[in-house]
């Protein structure tokens, strides 16, 4: 029975995605009973302050963090800045353009990449929008750019966009300098916080880290403030 917990555990984790428990049993050969018992024990493991929960729903299970730290988890992971947009999410408000309206599945099959993350952030940014529903199995939304997308590439209208290459080469042009301005402020940060130099040039001397009588060790950078302590040992 642990093994089998431990082998769900996995697989709702690779999923990243909601995984159907009639999956579970027809794939592994096992009972609805069994496979119950092993959620209710990882219900148990991943509960109440644990920063992971299982969610549970319509037959499905997965992994999901803990609303509680929604805000925390925001701020470090996912925060709706400029400098954030990444090529991928760019060539999916590209091809949104030029493509609209469109379904997020006929993005997918044109990237041949999951495009959830691209549209929620698009959709954030407001740069695109649902603008109905496709008459198709299933009625997936279809979508597509708004005033906020001409503004982002400068264009009066959406017939003023450029040839797609022309597009996907400022695309890139944007992404370097992205990348350029993250590498730039790491380096920075590198050397600022562990390796800066004095001020005529020599590398200070190594200090070593506080250590507290209970085991936790004060970084360098947080030596003398009143910041949590962490725990390595």
């Amino acid at each position: 029975m642990n093994n089998l917990t431990n082998i769900i555990e996995g697989i709702v984790f690779a999923s990243g995605e909601a995984v159907p428990v009639r999956y579970i049993v027809e794939k592994l050969g096992c009972t609805i009973k069994e496979v119950n018992a092993c959620i209710d024990k990882l219900k148990e493991k991943y509960g109440g302050e644990c920063g992971i929960h299982l969610l549970t729903f319509n037959g499905k299970i997965q992994l999901a963090t803990n609303p509680d730290y929604r805000q925390q988890i925001s701020d470090v992971l996912t925060p709706i800045k400029e400098k954030e947009f990444t090529k991928t999410i760019l060539e999916c408000a590209a091809l949104i353009a030029y493509k609209q309206p469109v379904t997020k599945g006929e993005l997918e099959d044109i990237r041949k990449v999951s495009c959830d993350y691209a549209i929620h952030t698009l959709l954030e940014l407001q740069m695109i929008e649902p603008c109905g529903r496709k008459d198709a199995v299933g009625k997936p939304i279809l979508y597509c750019t708004t005033d906020n997308f001409l503004k982002r590439f400068k264009l009066n209208s959406i017939d003023e966009l450029p040839d797609y290459e022309e597009l996907m080469a400022q695309i890139a042009e944007l992404n370097d300098t992205i990348l350029r301005e993250e590498e730039d402020s790491a380096y920075l940060y590198k050397k600022d916080v562990y390796t800066g130099e004095d001020e005529e040039g020599e590398q200070p001397e190594e200090k070593k880290p506080a250590v507290t009588e209970d085991g936790y060790e004060l970084p360098e950078f947080l030596d003398g403030s009143d910041d949590e302590l962490i725990k390595i040992k």
